[in-house]
C-alpha cells in the first residue's frame, strides 16, 4: 500500500489482510529473550527488504559503522525479504530465524504488536534512557505502536507532497503552487488541455487508480479520525473523511468526468519507470513522495519541476505544510534469544543521528528522528528539504495501526472506487456500510 523509497516493494492492503489473518494467533511472549549479555561476542541476523544495489550498499555501510562501535556484535544481513517471509520466520522461530526485522509496510504493525511477533521495545527504550516522544515525530510514533505496545521503531520515513511542472505553470500564468484545495482545483482546470477528444495535458489525475492518489494520502490533508478511543471504526461519523471523498469526486467532475479520466489513465506508463506520467509531461501536478525527485533527477526526463506541500482544505490554511507520513519500521523478534544485543543494533539504526542522516542521504528517504531532521548534515537539496519540512510539521499525520493491518484502508479505497465511478451515489450510506465491515473484519481477526 505504501510506496517507501526508490526501488522498494509495495504491499497491497489485500496482502496485509492475508498477513493479518495468518498472524491472528499469538506467536510468543513480547519479552522472551531479553536476558542475554549485550557485551558477549555474538552474531545477530537482520532481515530487510532492500534489494537495489545502492540501497544494499547503504544499509551495509550502516551495519559496518555499527560493528566498529560494537566490535562484539556481528550483524548478518539478509536482503530482499518480504513480509510473508518475515511472518513465517517469526512464527516458526528456530536457529535460522531473524533477530531483527525491518518492513516497508507500516500497515502490519498492529498485527505484529497484538500477536507478540515483535517484542515490546518500551522496556529497552526506558533502560537506555531514550524518550521516544522527544526523539521521534508524533506521526512516526503513531505508525510504530499499537495500543501502547511500541513493538517497532521508525527507520527512515516517507512524506508526501505536490510535484508540479514549472514550465506548464509558467505557460498557464500560474506563479506559485496552490496552498488551498480551491486554488488547487482552479489550477488543475487551467492546466488541463484537450485535443481530438482526449487529453493532451492533464492538470492532475484524481482517480484512486492513479498513482499515489489514494484516499489515505488525500485524507491526511483533512486530518481524519479513523477509529474511536475504544477501537471502533469512526469513518461513518467523521466529517473530514466524508469531505475528502466529496472533494475528490467533485474534482473528477471538474476535470472531465470518470469515464474520460479513466480512459486517459490507461495510457500511463509504469509508476516506477521513466514513463511515469508526471515524468513524461502527461500530467502537470502529482502527489508523490520524496523518492520521486531522485527518480526524476536520475532519469532522462525532460521536465522542469518543483515541489511543495500538498494543498489543504480552505478552512485549514493555517495547517498548510503538512502531509501524509509513513516509513520503514524495524523491530526485534520476540523469540530471539539475543534481544539485548539486537536492541543495541536497533537503537543505533533508529536513534544515532549520524547513522540516520547518512542512511537517509544515501537512499533519498526522509530521516526519522527530530535530531536527524534538523541536522545540517542532512541533504540540503531544496526539493528534499521540502519533504523534511513536511515531516517536521506538527499537523502531518498517518493512517493508524489496526489489529488486522491495512484491511480497513482497502475497504475505504473500494468505497472510493465506487463513489468516483457513480456506482455508489449515497456517500453516508457507503460510509456506514464501510464502518460495519471494518468492525466486522477486526472482530473476525481476533
Amino acid at each position: 500500500m505504501n510506496r517507501l523509497g526508490l526501488g522498494r516493494q509495495s504491499v497491497t492492503a489485500a496482502a496485509c489482510l492475508a498477513l493479518a489473518l495468518s498472524m491472528s494467533a499469538c506467536v510468543g511472549s513480547s519479552q522472551s529473550g531479553s536476558s542475554d549479555d549485550p557485551n558477549a561476542k555474538v552474531t545477530i541476523t537482520f532481515w530487510h527488504g532492500w534489494s537495489a544495489p545502492d540501497e544494499v550498499k547503504a544499509i551495509q555501510g550502516t551495519i559496518d559503522a555499527f560493528e566498529k562501535t560494537h566490535p562484539n556484535i556481528t550483524v548478518k544481513a539478509v536482503g530482499n525479504i518480504t513480509d510473508d517471509k518475515i511472518n513465517q520466520a517469526l512464527r516458526a522461530g528456530g536457529p535460522d530465524a531473524p533477530d531483527v526485522v525491518s518492513s516497508f509496510t507500516t500497515d502490519n504493525v498492529g498485527e505484529f504488536c497484538t500477536s507478540h511477533a515483535l517484542a515490546d521495545l518500551s522496556p529497552f527504550l526506558k533502560k537506555s534512557g531514550v524518550d521516544a516522544a522527544a526523539t521521534f515525530p508524533q506521526a512516526q510514533l503513531d505508525y510504530t505502536q499499537f495500543k501502547g505496545n511500541q513493538c517497532a521503531l521508525p527507520l527512515l520515513s516517507d512524506a508526501y507532497g505536490l510535484y508540479y511542472n514549472t514550465d506548464m505553470f509558467k505557460a498557464a500564468g500560474i506563479t506559485d503552487p496552490p496552498k488551498t484545495l480551491s486554488e488547487f482545483d482552479a489550477d488543475a482546470i487551467k492546466l488541463t488541455k484537450t485535443s481530438g477528444g482526449t487529453y493532451s495535458q492533464l492538470g492532475f489525475m484524481p482517480l484512486y487508480h492513479g498513482y499515489e492518489s489514494s484516499i489515505s494520502h488525500f485524507a491526511a490533508q483533512f486530518s481524519p479520525t479513523y477509529f474511536t478511543a475504544d477501537g471502533k471504526s469512526n469513518v461513518a461519523n467523521d466529517p473530514p473523511l466524508a469531505d475528502t471523498y466529496d472533494w475528490q469526486k467533485d474534482l473528477v467532475g471538474k476535470l472531465g468526468g470518470y469515464a474520460d479520466l479513466s480512459k486517459f489513465r490507461t495510457t500511463f506508463g509504469d509508476e516506477f519507470s521513466d514513463n511515469n506520467p508526471f515524468m513524461t509531461g502527461k500530467v502537470a501536478m502529482a502527489i508523490d513522495g520524496e523518492w520521486r525527485a531522485g527518480m526524476i533527477d536520475a532519469s532522462k526526463s525532460p521536465i522542469h519541476y518543483n515541489v511543495a506541500p500538498f494543498p489543504v482544505p480552505d478552512d485549514l490554511v493555517s495547517q498548510y505544510g503538512k502531509g501524509y507520513t509513513t516509513g520503514t519500521i524495524v523491530g526485534i523478534a520476540s523469540n530471539s534469544s539475543k534481544q539485548n544485543a539486537a536492541w543495541e543494533f536497533v537503537k543505533y539504526l533508529t536513534t544515532d543521528t549520524d547513522a540516520v542522516v547518512n542512511f537517509a542521504n544515501a537512499i533519498h528517504n526522509v530521516p526519522s528522528t527530530k535530531a536527524a531532521l534538523a541536522s545540517p548534515k542532512v541533504s540540503q537539496d531544496p526539493h528534499f528539504q521540502t519533504f523534511i519540512k513536511i515531516a517536521q510539521n506538527q499537523y502531518s499525520n498517518t493512517t493508524p495501526s489496526s489489529p488486522n493491518g491495512g484491511a480497513y484502508q482497502l475497504t475505504l479505497q473500494n468505497l472510493g472506487y465506487d463513489y468516483e465511478s457513480g456506482k455508489q451515489t449515497d456517500l453516508p450510506a457507503g460510509l456506514k456500510k464501510a464502518a460495519q465491515q471494518i468492525d466486522n473484519d477486526i472482530a473476525q481477526s481476533k
